[in-house]
């Protein structure tokens, strides 16, 4: 026991109250030796921390003075934390009790491991795979992001289809698990985020810099989803776009960069005629506003992207496909059929 490294599941809550009650019972289970709960709140005002002290007094508590967002609310949290490992939880997430120790074993048995993730299945739908990070995430040419297990929204069932140890591009938000020092390493989550995409930037960063990112399929959480913001959100539409965009121009050389988001501009034409057509104008208002956002920035943007060292890029899990022609022309809706 004394040679396992230390874990640190972080659960970051704004007026979550209700998840922390549902789900916090699950983590509290997990039977990993070395383990600390840690609740960062993003200065909730409805009585979570209240019910933490009276029922969960030996979870720690850390305290952010305002809503920061998943990005900012983390990187405040973390650097508080000194654990060999973080895991950032969602807080609507299930967990078995021994989801902690085959993770942290594989992560383990190589030191390009940076990051990982569980296979996430539905809360609601437990035979199924979750939006959400599904059997691990991976990139087209366009810069758009799938995953083993779901493509866009059609979602497949867990038949064991994904049980394979595999790296992959990018792990999910919703149970991530990272070393510490490659945190630091990578300098935490960007910020200007504040929700969304941010650890796909995560994740390709830890790319650049020759890292591995891997999905552990022992390990199964089971996310609710749409804790905050729900799928028909125009908000999320605004973030999901802008912030896909921003990931491209950080983290592609600055020629190829300019290449896709020039053709990513004419693809998301395509998501407002959509939005408009399904009755949602609301969220082709909030495609059009993500471009307007994106542009203003881009000075801001380019200035990370040179710093951004990509001299030993990982491709493992950059797929040359567009997904978007697969899905939508081929009609090719599950991972192993593209």
């Amino acid at each position: 026991m004394t040679d396992l490294p230390k874990v640190s599941v972080v659960i970051l809550n704004w007026n979550g109250l209700k998840h922390l009650k549902d789900f916090l019972p699950s983590v509290c289970r997990s039977t990993y030796p070395k383990l600390e709960i840690i609740v960062a709140d993003n200065a909730s005002n409805d009585l979570s921390l209240e019910f933490l002290k009276a029922d969960y007094p030996e979870i720690r508590i850390i305290r952010n003075d305002k809503n920061y967002g998943f990005a900012g609310g983390y990187n405040k949290s973390l650097g508080q934390v000194e654990s060999d490992y973080f895991v950032l939880l969602n807080s609507d997430v299930a967990v078995e009790p021994d989801w902690i120790q085959p993770v942290i074993a594989l992560m383990q048995s190589n030191p390009l491991i940076a990051a990982a993730q569980p296979k996430i299945l539905s809360h609601t739908h437990p035979e199924k795979f979750e939006y959400a990070g599904a059997a691990g995430g991976f990139i087209d040419v366009f810069g758009y992001p799938f995953c083993r297990g779901r493509i866009f929204d059609h979602v497949e069932s867990d038949n064991g289809q994904y049980d394979d140890t595999t790296e992959i591009f990018w792990a999910s938000g919703a149970a991530l698990f990272i070393k510490r020092e490659k945190w630091i390493e990578a300098g935490g989550l960007d910020e200007d985020f504040f929700a969304h995409m941010e650890e796909i930037d995560l994740c390709w960063r830890l790319k650049n810099r020759g890292y591995k990112i891997m999905y552990c399929p022992q390990s199964r959480v089971y996310h609710l989803g749409g804790g905050t913001l729900n799928s028909e959100s125009p908000f999320k539409t605004y973030l999901n776009f802008r912030n896909s965009l921003i990931v491209i121009q950080k983290n592609q050389p600055f020629y190829y960069s300019g290449l896709i988001v020039f053709s990513r501009l004419w693809l998301d034409l395509l998501s407002i005629f959509k939005f408009l057509l399904d009755g949602k104008p609301a969220n082709a208002w909030a495609v059009s506003r993500a471009h307007q956002s994106f542009f203003r920035s881009v000075f801001i943007n380019a200035r990370k992207a040179r710093k951004i060292d990509r001299s030993k890029f990982n491709k493992t899990g950059l797929r040359n496909i567009s997904i978007v022609w697969q899905y939508f022309v081929l009609k090719r809706k599950t991972y192993n059929s593209l």
